[in-house]
């Protein structure tokens, strides 16, 4: 394709195990940086101290490591942009914000929705309430971001041409939380950049981040990586691979002596990299031909029984 990858990277949520969609882009993401010769940084974003958890980081990262992705830097193996768990990389996200327009904010979550009519499950445009001044001064502020007008455009490796218009379409997004947790979009964006990285391969759910993220880089001054948004794993009723479809996940089959190289043979096999009838396969076997144009565009749909032979 006529890149060079100089590095890539995959950074797990620590808030459960490891599905076989999540380890499938982890794959990809690693065949990616490997076939170009690429560093591969792995990062842990644990932003939410609610939800992450350190026996999920820890079974994530001997799952990865069991499937055969190993890292040239993050969490054990150390690296010179250390440490590599967001929860411990706060002074660089403050940095970054003083470097924004931001102002406070104590709408909830609820009074924004109904404020906005926005259907329950999409995120509402902010509408400005507290710009001017908090509309709730005893309460807990949110920091937002003062967005800056115009239209981003990303071209995607896999998506095709990206197009937002941040303002319109999110407003004013949050960076901190009323708890004062970081947001993802400003922490992946200073991370992406303090480690080194030029090319991005996530699933499509995260494809809606990318605009602000873009949007984010530019005004602090940070370089663009290259996106790649693939394909998700679906269950069989068409929704995001999850607990509900009984899909093992990766710890569950690497502690009942599982074969790593059936599960890697039907990541890869989902994805387009081997005919259905290979059974076994290392990941390290997939570099060398490798080509990101192949694999498929389109979301996997698990048949019923597809995943029988796993176990």
């Amino acid at each position: 394709m006529g890149m060079v990858i100089s590095c890539g990277r995959y950074a797990p949520t620590p808030s459960g195990r490891l599905h076989l969609g999540n380890a499938r882009t982890a794959l990809l993401a690693w065949l990616w940086a490997r076939a170009q010769g690429g560093r591969y940084v792995m990062r842990v974003e644990d932003l939410d101290p609610d939800r992450s958890r350190p026996v999920y980081e820890r079974d994530q990262l001997d799952d990865l490591l069991w499937l055969g992705l190993p890292w040239d830097e993050g969490p054990r193996m150390g690296g010179p942009q250390a440490p590599y768990r967001q929860s411990e990389r706060g002074q660089r996200y403050a940095a970054a914000l003083a470097d924004l327009e931001t102002f406070e904010c104590t709408c909830t979550r609820r009074e924004l929705r109904e404020a906005t009519l926005a259907p329950h499950g999409r995120e509402p445009v902010y509408p400005g309430t507290c710009r001017a001044a908090v509309s709730h001064p005893d309460r807990p502020a949110a920091v937002r971001w003062k967005v800056p007008p115009g239209v981003v455009e990303v071209d995607d490796l896999v998506a095709g041409r990206l197009r937002e218009d941040v303002v319109k379409d999110v407003g004013d997004f949050v960076l901190r939380r009323t708890d004062q947790a970081w947001a993802y979009q400003l922490a992946v964006v200073v991370d992406d950049a303090a480690m080194g990285v030029t090319h991005v391969l996530r699933g499509a759910d995260l494809v809606a981040s990318t605009a602000r993220q873009v949007l984010l880089q530019r005004t602090l001054g940070l370089p663009t990586p290259q996106y790649a948004h693939v394909p998700l794993v679906l269950g069989p009723d068409g929704a995001k691979l999850g607990k509900r479809h009984g899909a093992p996940d990766i710890t569950r089959l690497r502690e009942a002596g599982a074969d790593p190289r059936r599960v890697v043979a039907w990541l890869a096999n989902s994805a387009g990299l081997v005919p259905a009838g290979v059974q076994r396969v290392e990941a390290a076997a997939l570099v060398a031909d490798f080509d990101l144009a192949a694999v498929p565009r389109e979301d996997v749909v698990l048949a019923p029984g597809a995943l029988d032979a796993l176990g």
